[in-house]
């Protein structure tokens, strides 16, 4: 299929100015809001409407076993090994036939982020921060998105931390709902990410009080106990 069956295709698909919003994001200009969270690593989360899933076998990333992301994550085989290699904290889930379907990562120092967001994200003492979570297609809606990241905190807890900092996009929507449904808190800080022509990046820190976040939030209700189906 040649470039411009497939750019009729996705006009066809999305809509002529979605399509047009799309390649001036990528190729012209391009603003993101990456906003911080917080939360402690012991306080339970809210009760949530996720689906349950099969159990999964829970296991650290290593430079070892990063083949197992070969038939979901097949691009991800090296980036994952190479946080492996540099010592950041990543587990992962496998389903029964050995191949990784989820995953997240976490680094005890400052972390700078040269797959995706190429800039630096500090760390301060007694915080990790938190990032490159994914979930194969299969398992979204699932409460695999809340046990990794408790999975994560627990192995942190253990080893002294008491904070975990994570960013978000603002106009990824699962993500900010995945943030409120964790009930991590804000910051108050955004970093501006933009990227002009496809090529050049700039960064810059705003400050606010308050909440961007207050008219997604749910009222909080009684949390009741809650078990994980991950096997160590």
């Amino acid at each position: 299929m040649n470039v411009l069956q497939k750019l009729r295709n996705r006009i066809r698909k999305k809509g002529l100015r979605a399509v047009i919003n799309q390649l001036c994001r990528h190729y012209v200009y391009f603003h993101e809001q990456l906003v911080w969270t917080e939360r402690d690593l012991v306080s339970p989360i809210p009760p949530h409407k996720l689906r349950p899933y099969t159990p999964l076998r829970l296991e650290p990333i290593t430079t070892r076993n990063a083949g197992a992301f070969a038939r979901y994550f097949g691009d991800q085989v090296e980036t994952m090994r190479e946080l492996a290699a540099e010592g950041h904290t990543g587990l992962m889930c496998l389903d029964g036939q050995g191949d990784v379907v989820a995953f997240i990562w976490g680094s005890t120092r400052d972390y700078f982020d040269r797959h995706f967001f190429r800039c630096w994200f500090p760390v301060k003492t007694g915080e990790y921060f938190q990032f490159n979570g994914e979930l194969y297609r299969a398992y979204w809606g699932t409460q695999l998105s809340v046990d990794m990241q408790l999975g994560l905190w627990k192995i942190m807890a253990a080893r002294g931390f008491n904070k975990v900092v994570d960013v978000f996009e603002l106009s990824n929507i699962a993500s900010v709902k995945l943030h409120l449904r964790m009930d991590y808190q804000e910051s108050g800080k955004i970093t501006h990410m933009y990227r002009l022509f496809g090529r050049w990046r700039f960064f810059r820190d705003t400050f606010y009080t308050g909440s961007v976040l207050d008219s997604l939030r749910k009222p909080a209700k009684p949390i009741p106990s809650a078990t994980a189906a991950l096997r160590p």
